[in-house]
Formats: C-alpha cells, structure tokens, sequence
C-alpha cells in the first residue's frame, strides 16, 4: 500500500468553504484588531497632548503664584519712590521753564518713569486674582472708548480704523477688565504697523457667547510668535515687557472664555476673543 494513499488528494467542496469561512473571519479580526490599535494610538496621543497642556497650564499658575507675591512688593518699592521722584520733576521744570534743553532732559526722565509705572500695572494687571465683576454695557461703546483713547497715537502712526459691530451687541462682563483686553489687543496691533496701516475691531454674537476679533495690516505673526503669544514675558518688541498679551489670555480666562492668535488670508494677525457668557440684548 502506497504511503500517501490516505492523504486527500483535494479539498472536499465542504472544507474549502470551511476554510474559506476561517480565512475570512481572521481577515476579519485582523482588520478589526488593526482598526482597535489605531484608535488606541489616537487615543494616547490625545491623552498625552492633553496632558502636556495641563502640565504648561500648571507650569503657569506656579509661576504666577511666586509672581503675585512679589508682585505687590514690586509695587509698593517702586511707587513709594516714583512719587518724591514726580514731585521732583514738576519742581524743576518750573525752575528750568526758559531752558529749553534742559526741559528736553526732564522730558525724558518723565517719560522714564510713566513706562516704569506701566510696566508695574502691567504686573500686577497679570498677577491679579479679582474675580470679574459683570455688568451688562454694549460693546461699540466699549469700542469707541478705546479707540478715543488711542487716537493721538492712531493719527500719529498714519493708521486707519474699520469697525464692524452691530450697536444692538450687548454684552455681560468686567468693563474695566474687557476694555484692557481690547486695549491691549489694540496697542499690539498699533506696534506691528509702525509706517502705517488699518485696525480692525469686529465683534459678533453666537450660541454660545461673542466673539471679538482685532486685526492689524502689518507683517503677520511668525509660528514661534504665534505659539508662544500668550507666554508671559515672551516678547518680539525692543522695548515691551511681554505681559500685553498674556494680561488678555488672563482676562479671557477668568471670563470662562479664550484668545487664539492668528494671521488673515489677505495679511497681518488676528486676535479673536471669544467669551462665553451670554450676551445681553441691548435696549433699544
């Protein structure tokens, strides 16, 4: 007898279905499996992404805590001392009224110590715990308080406004606290265009809350800058103290809102505030 006489020489038509069924059903759980793996990989890069932005906020609010307690004793050095120092200045510019080139130097010095003042409100703006305290006002007149504001420096720089906002926006937040936002936002925007250009304020309601957007024509904003705009202390300015924006990321944050930096289509960043509270239908 032969010794592969008892090996089949085919496949019965009933074990190639079978095993045509065991093939497809692991094709099956392979794709399944396959399918299982990548939702986890995206699940965990998800989680980690998540986690490194937890870990920057945490960083953060760390940092702003040491911040804050030095923060009042900054000030109170600093303003003890610019006091006698003002009081100084005025003295002598009234000694020195008919010199001309010493009033020049004075001048300076003023100039020295109202930035020096600045950059003490900007720190302690930064550091400051106070909740917001909401009132219902409408946004243009919020708009047009700020840029009443800056108009000698808008006239100054050759700059143009646009602004689109319905008069019927109302809105329910810190007055004081938004019009710093927007203000800074505005001064940002001012410094990106020194030979000249257009703001834009706009601003809009959603389900959700409104929505505020201030674009400038100047270069636009680099990836680092975009990135790290709302850093503390991160600053592409000579002369800034990097606390402008990151003063509106705060303001936004205590609101239960945010702030995304950007750049337009057309040229130039954006900054769109969003807040979420519910905004208030202005009387007519």
């Amino acid at each position: 007898m032969n010794e592969y006489e008892d090996f089949p020489a085919s496949i019965s038509p009933d074990g190639a279905a079978d095993l045509t069924t065991v093939l497809a059903a692991w094709n099956t759980a392979t794709v399944r499996l396959q399918e299982t793996h990548e939702a986890l990989r995206s699940e965990v890069r998800r989680l980690t992404d998540e986690l490194e932005v937890k870990n920057r906020e945490l960083a953060r609010k760390n940092r702003l805590a040491d911040l804050g307690q030095m923060a009042s004793h900054i000030a109170h050095e600093v303003r003890n001392n610019l006091v006698p120092v003002t009081l100084y200045l005025s003295l002598l510019r009234r000694r020195l009224s008919d010199d001309s080139g010493s009033l020049d130097i004075l001048d300076k010095v003023g100039a020295g110590c109202i930035a020096m003042d600045a950059t003490v409100n900007d720190l302690l703006n930064f550091t400051s715990e106070n909740n917001p305290q909401l009132r219902s006002f409408t946004f243009d007149k919020l708009a047009d308080d700020v840029l009443g504001t800056l108009a000698p420096q808008l006239s100054a720089g050759h700059i143009s406004t646009k602004i689109d906002i319905p008069r019927s926006l109302g809105l329910l937040a810190d007055y004081g606290m938004l019009r710093r936002a927007v203000l800074n936002l505005a001064l940002n925007a001012i410094d990106a265009m020194p030979d000249g250009g257009e703001l834009n304020i706009s601003a809009c309601a959603g389900r959700h809350g409104c929505e505020i957007e201030v674009c400038d024509t100047g270069p636009g904003l680099t990836d680092e800058a975009r990135r790290r705009a709302f850093e503390p202390f991160y600053t592409t300015k000579s002369n800034g103290t990097g606390l402008g924006l990151a003063i509106v990321y705060r303001i936004a944050e205590v609101h239960g809102g945010e702030i995304l930096a950007g750049n337009c289509p057309e040229g130039g960043a954006v900054f769109t505030l969003r807040l979420p509270r519910p905004v208030q239908k202005a009387a007519a």
